[in-house]
């Protein structure tokens, strides 16, 4: 629903366009009522946006984007990397469990990774094909309903505003001889107003002569 509710009056098809002077004193007349604050404040009946509510982390990936600050930190994609075996500074050294075992660690991670990635590039080798061309095919089926849509929305302005020029200009002759019996009308009027402005000048011009008469 509006928040205002609008009536448009004018017959553009029969009205004639509004003067220069014309227009520059409506605007004068709209700018009147206009308050001083009208570009910079909200009319009262827009409700105010709701206060954001953002995590903290969402806070901070603002505060760092406003900044200009270069993304750091994020997933370490060295876990995937394909790890190097622990060095002995001499073979007479004995292994270091601790590293052998983040090692190890590193080495299951490395090859669970690389086998799921094998195993996604086998499906989509396998049916990522035919799931492209029946996204593109959904998307060119919704596009398609998009556009007939905005063709027969298009089609019945034009039909609307067709018939709206028709039915004006067949009633063009009808308005033009009603606001030339309205001008009559007021111009009538105006002449009865005079008239009766002059009657009443001379009744009382007539009435002050025959008091000064009775007075004399």
């Amino acid at each position: 629903m509006p928040l205002i509710n609008e009536s448009h009056d004018s017959l553009p098809y029969v009205d004639a366009a509004p003067s220069a002077s014309a227009q520059a004193r409506a605007q004068q007349l709209i700018n009147a009522e206009l308050s001083p604050e009208h570009s910079t404040t909200l009319h009262p009946w827009i409700p105010e946006a709701p206060e954001p509510k953002f995590t903290e982390f969402m806070q901070q990936e603002l505060a760092r984007k406003a900044q200009g600050t270069p993304l750091t930190g994020g997933i370490d994609l060295s876990r995937y990397e394909a790890p190097e075996a622990p060095i002995r500074a001499s073979d007479n050294d004995a292994p270091n469990l601790e590293e052998w075992r983040q090692t190890l660690q590193k080495a299951y991670a490395s090859s669970l990774h690389l086998a799921k990635r094998h195993e996604n590039l086998a499906l989509l080798e396998e049916h990522g094909k035919n799931a492209w061309l029946i996204g593109n095919s959904q998307l060119e089926e919704i596009l398609g309903g998009l556009e007939k849509e905005l063709a027969e929305t298009k089609e019945a302005a034009e039909e609307t505003n067709k018939q709206r020029k028709i039915a004006q200009e067949a009633r063009h002759g009808e308005l033009v001889s009603l606001e030339e019996t309205w001008k009559r009308g007021v111009g009538a009027i105006l002449d009865v107003e005079v008239a009766s402005e002059g009657l009443r000048m001379q009744i009382l011009e007539h009435r002050r002569q025959v008091a000064q008469q009775q007075a004399r």
